[in-house]
């Protein structure tokens, strides 16, 4: 038997990937129409970008996108490609490398960031208020931390 906050659970759970999945292949579109990168691209830039000296191991690139581990060093390999961004060698650890945010990627996420803004405005949050995003925000806060 479903209890209502089983219910509950499965109906928000449900809002939730649906949002997403329509939601990503928009912001996917929109970005690679008007800038030539794709959301993946985009969501390493922006992490390389927040960085400490623009940089991350590939460690810890891997952590903090929405991106596999596997996908990751892809999306790397093919940012390098683009001159976007540049590997360096990791002096405490010769296993491991970091991914390098170059003057040009910094330049292309620039020029991204307010399309990638506008598509979270105008795609999530237009129809909320601010109490309601501060809600929602505060619940996934509490489930990410629950995860670990």
């Amino acid at each position: 038997m479903v209890t209502p906050r089983r219910k509950l659970a499965g109906d928000a759970w449900g809002a939730l990937l649906q949002v997403h999945a329509a939601l990503v292949p928009a912001l996917d579109r929109e970005l690679r129409r008007r800038t030539g990168l794709t959301l993946a691209w985009y969501d390493v830039l922006l992490e390389l970008r927040s960085a400490t000296d623009h940089r991350l191991t590939m460690s810890e690139l891997g952590d903090r996108v929405v991106l596999s581990r596997s996908r990751v060093s892809r999306v790397v390999d093919e940012l390098v490609g683009q001159g976007l961004v540049a590997r360096a060698a990791n002096p405490a650890d010769a296993r491991s490398a970091y991914a390098v945010l170059s003057a040009a990627g910094e330049q292309r996420f620039l020029e991204a960031a307010p399309i990638y803004v506008s598509g979270i405005e105008s795609g999530f949050a237009a129809g909320l208020s601010e109490t309601e995003l501060r809600t929602i925000t505060a619940a996934l806060e509490r489930v990410r931390e629950r995860l670990g």
